[in-house]
């Protein structure tokens, strides 16, 4: 830090934060000026320190643009400082909706209306940003990025026939959603960011009024068709009493129902929502994969079997819903 010219002395106010799954995050503070420290866990994944370093990428391409996101302050690619790439970053002020709501919030349902409608400019925002103007090159593998998703989730879910126990995947419509999505794959809209994780728990809202203070979690960026964040919305969005298999957010009433969103962002965006229930499907379908991941590992001992099963039971009711948008 003191080569970077980010302060001297003893950093002070050490503290871990809840928030990050997969990472770890540390606040300090250092000659009065608050750092936020993100990092992979202890135990590393084969891609953990590039996966910082892309996440530092990406928030640095932002930099001047109206998403909102942590402002990055500085990045450390090598992993011999700390063992691993690391970033820092700016605190945000704000909330996690799906780990409570605080009394402005939950008081007020035109409160909570304009939360949802700040959830979806928040993603125009991101979606309206060339990322060849911002010296993405190399971020990610745009071109044929539909054609390899089917073939990419499918081998995935085969995968797990590898796992000592595990009986196959017993999911509702695999083989209609399987084959609706390699029948209706469409044209792929204009190359963009594409956030990759894009829900209610991956963005913070402002503690003042319903707008979005930072989206987080740019673990899974890339560059490629934009409305697969848009499709994960329409997969994720809660029902009509707040409930979502993931996620939950109470009280639920005010916020607009999924239709509104979609229609929202159509009227904000020059790109073509005619096959939307293509990348909701297709959100549902890949999510279910990831998920049932842990209930294969369950078979074999390496995940506990209650969240094996739990999850299991959102990945049925994740194919369910992509069966229902089929049918529609």
């Amino acid at each position: 830090m003191d080569g970077k010219g980010l302060g001297s002395g003893p950093l002070e106010s050490v503290e871990p934060l809840a928030g990050g799954t997969q990472n770890l995050l540390l606040r300090f503070v250092r000659n009065g000026r608050t750092f936020i420290l993100r990092r992979p866990p202890e135990h590393k994944r084969k891609n953990s320190d590039e996966t910082m370093r892309r996440e530092a990428r990406v928030l640095g391409a932002l930099a001047d643009t109206d998403v909102p996101h942590p402002r990055l302050i500085a990045a450390e690619g090598d992993t011999d400082i700390l063992g691993a790439a690391f970033y820092l970053m700016e605190p945000i002020d704000g909330f996690q909706a799906t780990s409570g709501l605080p009394a402005f919030h939950a008081s007020d349902p035109a409160v909570r209306r304009s939360m949802g409608f700040s959830f979806v400019d928040a993603l125009l925002s991101l979606h309206a940003v060339d990322p060849a103007t911002k010296n993405l090159d190399g971020f990610g593998k745009p071109d044929g990025y539909l054609e390899r998703q089917v073939p990419r989730w499918q081998s995935q879910l085969e995968s797990y026939n590898e796992m000592e126990g595990y009986p196959g995947p017993d999911l509702p419509y695999l083989a209609e959603i399987q084959a609706f999505l390699e029948a209706n794959r469409p044209e792929p809209s204009p190359t963009g960011i594409i956030h990759g994780d894009y829900h209610l728990a991956n963005v913070m809202f402002r503690p003042a009024d319903g707008e979005i203070a930072a989206i987080v979690d740019w673990e899974l960026a890339t560059q490629g068709d934009p409305l697969i964040d848009l499709g994960l919305v329409v997969a994720f969005w809660p029902e009509a009493d707040g409930a979502a298999g993931m996620m939950s957010i109470q009280p639920w009433d005010g916020f607009p129902a999924i239709d509104e969103l979609v229609a929202h962002y159509d009227a904000n965006s020059p790109r073509d929502l005619s096959s939307l229930d293509w990348y909701a499907v297709l959100a549902c379908y890949k999510t279910g994969i990831i998920l049932e991941g842990t209930h294969a590992r369950a078979f074999a001992g390496k995940a506990p079997k209650e969240f094996g099963d739990l999850l299991h039971a959102t990945t049925v009711g994740l194919f369910e819903k992509a069966g229902r948008i089929i049918g529609e």
